[in-house]
Formats: structure tokens, sequence, C-alpha cells
């Protein structure tokens, strides 16, 4: 599975990504964790908000630190 984090680093972008993180590990599912800083790629996805979440190239979230359990629904 591949995760996207899109974000230029901010606190909130790198809570998304440890809450991203321990969600795939709680789930014991076998990914790689992509992490999205430049702001021309951000754009270019169509993302206007960030922070922003990607699962197998799909944005699933916008603009929101979403919570472990939250990810873990978006993930299963």
């Amino acid at each position: 599975m591949k995760i996207s984090i899109y974000g230029t680093g901010c606190p909130k972008c790198k809570k998304l990504s440890q809450n991203t993180i321990s969600a795939a590990e709680e789930l014991d599912l076998e990914f790689e964790l992509e992490k999205i800083e430049d702001i021309n790629e951000i754009v270019e996805s169509g993302i206007m908000r960030t922070p922003a979440l990607g699962i197998n190239e799909k944005i699933v979230s916008e603009g929101k630190v979403l919570n472990i359990e939250r990810i873990k629904e978006l993930l299963s």
C-alpha cells in the first residue's frame, strides 16, 4: 500500500504523518510512506489545503489532521 502525506512540513503535517504511521502499524499493514513537501507538486496533485492524505494515489483527506481511528477506517 502506498500512503502519501502532502504538506510543507508544518506541525499539522507532521502530526498527520505520525497518526498515519501509527494507524498503519496498528493494522499491521505493509506500506510505503511518501512525504510530498514541494508546493508545486502539491498543487499539481489538485490539493488546495494541507495537510492532505493520499492512499494508493487517491486523495482521501485535505486540510485536516485525522485521528488514528479515522485513518484506520480509511486504510481498511
